[in-house]
């Protein structure tokens, strides 16, 4: 499997044809986050090549969220990162409560980056605004 999504691999090589394969644990990294707020800012149902690409709309979601519905959210999260990220291994997401933002929802998401075989564990840091807007950090 490869660390890097195709476009990136390609770009990489154009730039550096001697490099090809070497690339180092901060750029899949770097790629799996990139890829990770591509996908979590993509409203299900609007990529006609794959309508499960996305995750539901979350725009106003935190004005009509309540405590059933943190397993869903997670779900949703998890299934589209399970789906479409085949980087990352035995993906757990968890809602974090926070006291600073009441309009902002927030969860972890721990999963393995395939490296090599054992996979290296890496957590994720997401932020769900009022707006629907996702951001991730590493």
């Amino acid at each position: 499997m490869k660390k890097e999504r195709l476009l990136e691999r390609i770009r990489i090589m154009e730039e550096n044809p001697e490099r090809r394969l070497d690339v180092d644990s901060g750029t899949i990294v770097h790629s799996v986050l990139e890829h990770l707020i591509r996908v979590l800012n993509t409203k299900k149902g609007s990529v006609e090549i794959d309508p499960e690409y996305g995750v539901p709309d979350l725009t106003n979601i935190s004005s009509s969220f309540t405590s059933e519905s943190i397993p869903e959210l997670e779900t949703a999260i998890k299934s589209v990162i399970v789906q479409y990220e085949p980087r990352l291994k035995d993906v757990a997401v968890h809602f974090r409560t926070q006291q600073d933002d009441l309009l902002a929802l927030r969860f972890s998401i721990s999963a393995k980056l395939v490296l090599d075989e054992k996979g290296t564990p890496i957590v994720f840091e997401t932020i769900v605004d009022s707006d629907g807007q996702v951001k991730v950090t590493s």
